[in-house]
């Protein structure tokens, strides 16, 4: 089976249903190869970040604080220890996916996501910043230089946001979105629930 996920690094909706659908995953042993596309919820985020709780009372007024504890108590439910008083930066997510798409081709595809995702909501590291890439993709079959090249080329991250584009142009709205073997498609974090009967119908 295949199941291709648009995600952003940057989007805790997208942390917890990944995790759900690995969990499904296990439980069902349905053996599947999944593959990440990118998707920038911000693309045009300074580089230096953007104060989250400022940019959402810009952007939807009022007080984001009840929005996370929403997300919070998902991300718990999950075994995600996600704490928004940890998390206040947002950060551009372009570099992170273009090593996560370059490792599709070493294997390690899903284990960076996962490291990038807890780099960033569990740790509140700058996921934009080279060096912390570096040291996130380092147990993930990539070298410094190779993290120092990639993130550097201005035709890698051409190509990574025109990926992203090519999503939004596709009529993807929101993420993360789960396409099961280019037929079936879940929206959102669903239930763990959700992702099971997903597998076994498109496995079965």
């Amino acid at each position: 089976m295949r199941i291709d996920i648009v995600s952003d690094i940057a989007c805790p909706w997208c942390f917890i249903g990944i995790e759900r659908l690995e969990r499904a995953l296990a439980e069902t042993g349905v053996a599947a190869s999944v593959t990440l596309h990118p998707y920038l919820l911000d693309p045009d985020g300074p580089e230096g970040g953007t104060d989250i709780r400022a940019r959402l009372r810009q952007k939807f007024g009022g007080d984001p604080s009840p929005a996370f504890a929403a997300v919070e108590r998902a991300a718990q439910e999950t075994g995600i220890a996600l704490d928004f008083e940890k998390v206040r930066m947002g950060y551009p997510t372009v570099r992170a996916h273009t090593l996560l798409r370059h490792a599709e081709a070493k294997g390690t595809q899903r284990a960076l996501s996962r490291a990038l995702f807890a780099a960033y909501f569990l740790e509140a590291k700058n996921i934009a910043d080279p060096a912390v890439l570096a040291e996130v993709a380092a147990t993930h079959g990539f070298s410094a230089d190779e993290v120092k090249a990639l993130t550097s080329d201005p035709r890698e991250l051409a190509q990574t946001r025109q990926e992203a584009e090519h999503a939004t142009r596709s009529g993807v709205r929101g993420v993360p979105l789960f396409i099961f073997d280019g037929r079936t498609a879940l929206s959102g974090a669903q239930p763990e629930a959700v992702f099971r009967d997903a597998l076994r119908k498109t496995a079965g």
